[in-house]
């Protein structure tokens, strides 16, 4: 064999071991990497379920069980259902849960309905000033509500709506989210479906509420279970505008178990777990469309 016809084959030779140890790294990094992902996925899901798990457990203890020191664990011993019937015998929780849930039904139809057309509005229809409303709209998303919250107060008593459960969804009827997720929806809707309805005599109305809305079902999942997020969460609007007691929605009126009971903190867990299940149960019920509307770009710029 010739010494052109050998160098080749030293020179792999030569290469192989490189070739392992390049193959062993790697193989080292691919490990790696998830390895390292799931490690900060770990850490996130601590940090956001763990005081949820320690607020359950602090709702589900007895009284001679320890909820601060070294000695309380997280695992109750006995656990008991009695601190969620003391919530009910401090405050009319029913009341108030009922109060929560005509604010917040009211506010997604609202959303859903007015965001969808002003959405559509502003993705399909050609009107002069459409530049300057969509400006506005993202405006609000930037001012914060504190910096309007006088003016929406006069606003709300000049129309005579103080102590009312009408004057808590006004401000929260439509938000500037809700119309910026359904103009992003119909923006990505093909033209060529709604042109076909038009050229067989579908009007503007018909071709957005027959062609259009039924095509953005998960962005109006996103929009419902945002709005619903919202206005049951809401404290400081309805503190400001509710006086009478038998108009408290749920998060005002949890307010008197941390009044009443000082040193029992396992009643105001018990009441804070009672706003959370409603939360829970609308996203886990909408879960589904709410991720097929993630997916639809209904939450992308």
């Amino acid at each position: 064999m010739s010494v052109r016809e050998q160098a080749p084959e030293r020179r792999a030779t030569a290469e192989a071991p490189a070739a392992r140890r390049a193959r062993r790294r790697t193989g080292g990094g691919r490990f790696a990497g998830p390895a390292l992902r799931y490690l900060l996925l770990l850490m996130m899901a601590v940090l956001l379920v763990g005081p949820f798990l320690w607020q359950l457990s602090t709702a589900l203890k007895g009284t001679g069980e320890p909820i601060y020191g070294p000695d309380t664990t997280l695992l109750p011993a006995e656990p008991t259902l009695g601190n969620f019937g003391k919530v009910a015998d401090v405050i009319p929780v029913w009341r108030y849960i009922g109060n929560s849930a005509i604010v917040a039904v009211a506010s997604v139809l609202t959303n859903c309905l007015l965001g969808a057309m002003a959405g559509y509005a502003l993705a399909r229809m050609r009107f002069r000033g459409r530049g300057a409303v969509f400006a506005a709209v993202l405006a609000s998303l930037v001012v914060p509500f504190e910096v309007i919250m006088v003016n929406v107060f006069l606003t709300v008593r000049s129309l005579g709506l103080v102590d009312t459960l009408l004057g808590v969804l006004l401000p929260g009827a439509v938000s500037g989210l809700s119309i910026l997720v359904m103009r992003t929806a119909f923006l990505a809707l093909p033209k060529e479906t709604e042109e076909a309805a038009a050229i067989d005599g579908a009007g503007e109305w018909s071709r957005f509420w027959r062609v259009a809305l039924p095509s953005v079902r998960g962005s109006l999942a996103v929009v419902g279970v945002f709005s619903f997020l919202f206005a049951w969460d809401d404290f400081l609007w309805p503190l400001i505008v509710l006086k009478n007691p038998d108009n408290f929605t749920l998060t005002v009126g949890l307010q008197y178990l941390s009044g009443t009971f000082t040193n029992d903190q396992r009643v105001v867990a018990a009441g804070t777990m009672i706003a959370v299940i409603p939360l829970l149960a609308v996203f886990f019920a909408l879960q589904r469309m709410f991720f097929r509307g993630i997916g639809e770009g209904g939450v992308k710029g």
